[in-house]
């Protein structure tokens, strides 16, 4: 028996790293999963990949739209009921440029995806959520810290704490936690592209530079960061809310 045996679950961003170990090791604990990613095809295909296919489903959908967001929610209730666990991991990581002359448009779709997207979750998803459930909310970070020339995704990041501290006192009456999930530096594509733009515009190898900054001295495994969130999916944080969990290494110490 899973420590979320029977319990549904939502993934937003299911196709990248982070969400797909996460929704992965949710279904292995007993969870039914459903991912939510932008591509129809990426979903199925990743969807292949769980070892028990009936504990998992998928809805392309815009994140950043409230229609989108109403349809996921919509369709992972009337499948499975109620939700239990919504994980909000959507993200992007805009453009390395001095605020100066940092894009506009790229601007607000950080802002779109990053933190509209977590604000629709949440004001959609609350009421079709059971009480006692768990909202996970992926910060970084670049949301506790910031760094030049990031100035779309330090923002987005830093304002999804704020959100979360919202949501957090609004829904204790009701025992549904809130917290932030946020990673350090993670050895998947999304890191791997932040890495070699930084590369170019500093001059010098990103990823060496960044190890030297944490402690333990490496990128974390997806794997080590959906622990994390199982963690605040299941009962073992049934007393933790409005919360940062930094799972970073040791980068923000």
């Amino acid at each position: 028996m899973g420590v979320l045996d029977s319990k549904t679950c939502i993934v937003t961003g299911g196709a990248g790293s982070i969400g797909l170990a996460s929704a992965k090791l949710f279904a292995a604990e007993g969870a039914r999963v459903m991912l939510v990613d932008r591509d129809p095809a990426q979903l199925e295909k990743v969807a292949q990949s769980f070892s028990e296919p009936e504990r998992v489903a998928t809805h392309a959908a815009d994140v950043s739209q409230s229609a989108d967001t109403r349809a996921y929610l919509e369709a992972t209730v009337k499948r499975w009921g109620r939700i239990d666990v919504l994980f909000s991991n959507a993200g992007l990581s805009g453009a390395i440029a001095p605020v100066t002359e940092y894009p506009d448009e790229v601007f607000d779709a950080v802002m779109a995806v990053n933190v509209r997207a977590s604000f629709l979750a949440c004001k959609y998803g609350l009421p079709q959520m059971n009480d006692g459930g768990s909202i996970i909310i992926t910060s970084s970070i670049m949301g506790v810290k910031a760094n030049p020339n990031i100035v779309g995704y330090a923002t987005s990041k830093h304002a999804l704490i704020g959100l979360m501290r919202v949501v957090a006192k609004e829904a204790a009456p009701r025992r549904i936690r809130v917290n932030v999930l946020a990673p350090g530096p993670v050895d998947n594509a999304f890191q791997t592209d932040i890495e070699k733009r930084l590369s170019s515009a500093i001059g010098i190898d990103a990823t060496e530079m960044i190890n030297r900054n944490i402690p333990l001295g490496r990128h974390a495994k997806p794997e080590e960061i959906a622990r994390t969130a199982l963690f605040l999916a299941s009962e073992a944080s049934s007393f933790s809310t409005a919360g940062v969990y930094m799972a970073d290494g040791g980068m923000n110490a």
